[in-house]
């Protein structure tokens, strides 16, 4: 069984495109196993942040899935065509990562 994930990149330098990835599909698994299958197995450079497989305990994989904002550790991964894409209203680092922090709340270099 298979799952197809479209997956929207890109940075801010340059235009965002959807590229289209096929990953093996088991019953219970999560977006985040397949994003993960993707990274290993297809395409190192597709960049999305986690920080945990606990269930939504770091709220690292917070991304658009399928145009609703969820967790990518606990969205099931289904057969068909999942569409994923990073936040709205938050500035684009690269692929599926977004600024998390507000401005004022980022670590800087003082001296």
């Amino acid at each position: 069984m298979k799952a197809t994930l479209e997956i929207k990149r890109g940075t801010p330098a340059a235009p965002q495109h959807v590229e289209t990835f096929v990953v093996p599909f088991e019953p219970g698994q999560s977006i985040l196993d397949g994003l993960r299958a993707v990274r290993h197995d297809t395409d190192p450079t597709l960049a999305f942040r986690f920080a945990c497989i606990n269930a939504n305990a770091c709220k690292e994989c917070m991304m658009l899935i399928d145009g609703k904002v969820d967790y990518a550790c606990t969205v099931k991964l289904k057969e068909g065509v999942t569409t994923l894409a990073p936040l709205p209203k938050k500035a684009l680092v690269r692929d599926l990562v977004t600024e998390i922090a507000p401005p004022d709340e980022r670590l800087h270099g003082r001296g």
